[in-house]
């Protein structure tokens, strides 16, 4: 058995269907199914419909920190959106997007390839055969609800796939689908 430090943190590479709590609910899972360690609570949310990084921790000081966003942690997505982004489009992004509950907060957004490595989701996303797909490397400081997926409709381009890719300093790195590791907190102020 590993010992756990008083103050620890888990990155987990949460897959779709997985839901941001231990419990199940209706069709989707819960952590329980993948996370073995006692005493963890999830540190900001994920929905069931995306994938990538989440944090826990058994530290409630450093939850709240990671979770608040008041401290705008900066959170990067790689974002495959239906259609190929064009450079106007980009740079709304980049400004802010007029929302439903306001204006977001400018953010990072850059066309990419598709993410060395990437995992094949189950279920795969629905394709049109003739509508193209892109990838945007996006990176906010807020954690509105959907935030991300309505970002890009709000430009035109609905997100098929949403992985989240890094939070502060912690990312995916090498972690697979479903599989966690423990991480070194950051130090409080």
């Amino acid at each position: 058995m590993v010992a756990v430090p008083p103050s620890s943190l888990i990155c987990f590479n949460k897959p779709y269907g997985v839901l941001s709590q231990f419990t199940d609910e209706g069709r989707w899972r819960g952590l329980k199914a993948y996370i073995t360690a006692e005493n963890f609570y999830v540190a900001g949310r994920l929905d069931a419909d995306s994938e990538g990084l989440l944090l826990l921790t058994n530290n409630g000081k450093l939850q709240a920190r990671i979770a608040d966003p008041r401290f705008k942690m900066k959170k990067t997505y790689w974002v495959q959106v239906e259609g190929i982004p064009s450079a106007a489009a980009l740079a709304m992004l980049r400004q802010g997007v007029q929302l439903n509950d306001g204006i977001t907060l400018p953010a990072r957004a850059e066309a990419m390839d598709a993410p060395s490595g990437l995992w094949e989701r189950i279920p795969p996303i629905r394709v049109r055969q003739n509508q193209p797909t892109a990838w945007i490397a996006l990176t906010i400081r807020e954690g509105r609800n959907r935030q991300v997926r309505r970002m890009t409709a709000a430009v035109g381009f609905p997100t098929l796939r949403l992985i989240r890719a890094a939070i502060g300093p912690y990312t995916l790195k090498d972690l697979a689908p479903g599989v966690w590791a423990y991480a070194q907190p950051f130090a409080l102020p």
